[in-house]
């Protein structure tokens, strides 16, 4: 490169969570060039002592994105989620790595565009990762604290941005044995609303051939028989499907399922933006939505966008 970029970001996710010798050798010459690391893993580089000689040597910073707080920094659930007098609406999924985290930028992009004031709660190392200012690693806690951490996420970004709407990435699916990511997001955010990512075209879920994926459907009245929250949208990912089929998943969905339907990186967030203001007002009051909402979009328009 033409200039050594600030940061080295290891953003591999292995289920081992131990890196290579290679990539330690990556780490290194990386330090040596005076990039600070930023670390999504469980192994903590701040905890190596050839990683943390290294950057004393170098006068670089470490930074381990999924290590948990402090035991006397961590929080239990203490219901002052019930203070948060604003929508708050995640995103969950039928599957890991299935577009969750992209619809939630995308949308919470969208969402500030148009001057709705639209603050991100990430639940990953890769949300944090992309600047997202409030949030936790969720699979580095202790169970003890998932909910809690989660609910202080949310309160904390309502009291001090005082947004008009809080999102909340959401982590595997509540249905996957693996794990229990979603039910904690749901616990600890309470959200008013629900958008369900999908991926149509997978058989199988990541990284587990031998567990089928649900039908939105089934994922649906699970999330609704645990949650108070209703399911106001479905999002999908477009992997493996031509324009012409994402097309006709959205007119099946909608026809059958009577939810909203869009895949937010080839049709825009125009849909999911109209489902907030129709089941929230509030949001078309507090900002200049509604002039822009009122547009009649062309035919051209209208198969860019939905």
């Amino acid at each position: 490169l033409p200039e050594v970029p600030d940061c080295y970001i290891y953003g591999k996710a292995p289920f081992d969570a131990n890196i290579s010798g290679e990539e330690r050798f990556l780490i290194l010459q990386a330090m040596k060039n005076g990039m600070d690391i930023i670390n999504g893993l469980h192994q903590f580089f701040t905890e190596d002592r050839e990683f943390v000689r290294m950057a004393a040597r170098h006068g670089i910073h470490i930074k381990d994105v999924r290590k948990p707080p402090e035991l006397k920094d961590s929080h239990v659930f203490t219901g002052e989620i019930s203070k948060v007098d604003i929508p708050v609406v995640a995103v969950l999924g039928t599957d890991c790595a299935c577009g969750k985290r992209t619809t939630v930028v995308e949308l919470n992009n969208a969402l500030n565009t148009l001057g709705v004031r639209s603050v991100l709660v990430a639940t990953g190392q890769s949300g944090l990762m992309q600047g997202a200012m409030y949030g936790i690693s969720m699979d580095a806690l202790t169970s003890q604290f998932v909910i809690g951490e989660i609910e202080n996420a949310v309160v904390k970004a309502f009291e001090n941005e005082r947004p008009d709407i809080i999102l909340v990435e959401g982590q595997s699916a509540l249905s996957h044995p693996a794990f229990m990511s979603s039910l904690g997001i749901l616990k600890g955010s309470l959200p008013d609303g629900i958008i369900l990512q999908h991926a149509p075209a997978r058989k199988f879920r990541c990284d587990f051939p031998h567990l089928t994926m649900p039908l939105v459907e089934s994922e649906i009245e699970l999330i609704e028989a645990i949650s108070q929250a209703e399911v106001l949208a479905i999002t999908l990912n477009h992997e493996e499907l031509s324009d012409l089929s994402v097309t006709r998943f959205i007119k099946d969905y909608e026809k059958r399922l009577q939810l909203p339907t869009t895949d937010v990186l080839s049709r825009g967030c125009r849909k999911l933006v109209h489902t907030l203001v129709n089941h929230f007002p509030e949001l078309n009051r507090a900002t200049k939505l509604g002039t822009i909402l009122d547009i009649q979009p062309t035919p051209t328009q209208v198969a860019q966008t939905y």
